[in-house]
């Protein structure tokens, strides 16, 4: 990784109108590195233990809740609330703002300010110890600038160098199958009762998410052609189904539910750019696309399941509960209609 020193990464930020994801990128270096550079510079090194963080950025009223991974950006505007603490994973649980939160990840977090056109724009952002960005929350005009200060006085950490030794990043985890598993993969689904139930089961036969759905076949899983995003989208808004958009990375999940009222494609990018929700999806980073279906107590959950070329997952949809305005039997039949990969097809 090239080595630059933190008055180099900051006079680079300032000449690049690049984000600070793909400036990072062509650098070569962590987004975690452009951010540390700038403390004393309009960032702070601040605690990042979600226990004290989440709780002070409750205090900051309406602001928005950013969630990415290399293909897909989620953006919720709302307040922070209902926080659940634990020491595996903790959850956000507001109308808008509904979070799941893996603490281990939450290694390194600044709150920041960068002076625009438009005045000061304020942020808390977090990254894992590779310098991958988990979650960030950013200010809106409405916000609380005084719980904003109190946040920035209270967290701040005592350590306010401008330089970390992140890790390297480690290399995306392809799928793992066991064919000779196959049998008992597919009886013991077929028994599931709550769709959590699947990441224990994958585990214990020494498989993945992705690995298990390319061997579990039908009734399990149905492979779709990767147009099926697109077809996807376009029924969610044409149908106005309420839907559940899942997309995160290893330390956060951000969660939409609802509908979505606009579709605006740029280049190779979908947009859902509705008032209080964005999502910006690389289409053409979607490699491959499945229809799952598991069975739970409240009847089956059938999502569309996207992943990138390196097996990563981009996002999961389904649809929301009968009990909160979604249409179980619509989303199933639009899943069904889905077009299915060729050679499966075949």
């Amino acid at each position: 990784m090239p080595q630059y020193s933190p008055a180099e990464l900051r006079r680079l930020k300032r000449e690049s109108k690049q984000r600070a994801f793909d400036l990072a990128a062509e650098l070569g270096v962590s987004e975690g590195a452009l951010v540390a550079a700038e403390v004393g510079h309009g960032a702070t090194r601040i605690d990042a233990t979600l226990g004290r963080l989440i709780p002070a950025v409750e205090t900051l009223g309406e602001v928005m809740a950013l969630t990415r991974n290399r293909s897909c950006v989620i953006e919720k505007v709302g307040t922070y609330g209902e926080f659940h603490d634990g020491d595996h994973a903790a959850m956000t649980l507001t109308d808008e703002i509904d979070l799941r939160m893996f603490p281990r990840y939450f290694r390194h977090a600044f709150s920041v300010e960068t002076e625009n056109d438009h005045g000061i724009s304020r942020s808390i952002q977090v990254f894992d110890a590779t310098g991958s960005a988990i979650h960030k929350v950013h200010l809106r005009a409405n916000s609380n600038l005084e719980a904003y200060e109190a946040l920035k006085r209270d967290l701040a950490l005592d350590d306010q160098s401008d330089e970390i030794a992140f890790e390297p990043a480690a290399e995306v985890e392809g799928a793992k199958s066991a064919l000779d598993r196959v049998d008992t993969l597919r009886e013991e689904w077929a028994r599931m009762s709550d769709t959590h139930q699947f990441n224990t089961l994958v585990r214990r036969l020494k498989m993945n998410r992705l690995g298990a759905y390319r061997i579990a076949g039908a009734p399990h899983v149905r492979p779709l052609d990767v147009s099926a995003v697109q077809a996807m989208f376009d029924r969610m808004l044409a149908d106005g189904l309420r839907t559940m958009l899942f997309v995160g990375n290893q330390g956060c999940i951000e969660i939409h539910s609802g509908p979505i009222h606009s579709l605006n494609p740029m280049g190779p990018w979908i947009n859902v750019m509705d008032p209080r929700f964005n999502l910006h999806l690389r289409g053409d980073h979607v490699a491959e696309v499945w229809a799952v279906d598991k069975p739970t107590k409240r009847g089956p959950a059938i999502s569309v399941e996207a992943f990138d070329a390196e097996g990563a997952l981009i996002f999961q949809a389904f649809t929301q509960r009968a009990e909160k305005g979604g249409d179980p039997d619509a989303w199933a039949q639009m899943v069904a209609d889905l077009p299915v990969l060729a050679e499966a097809a075949e």
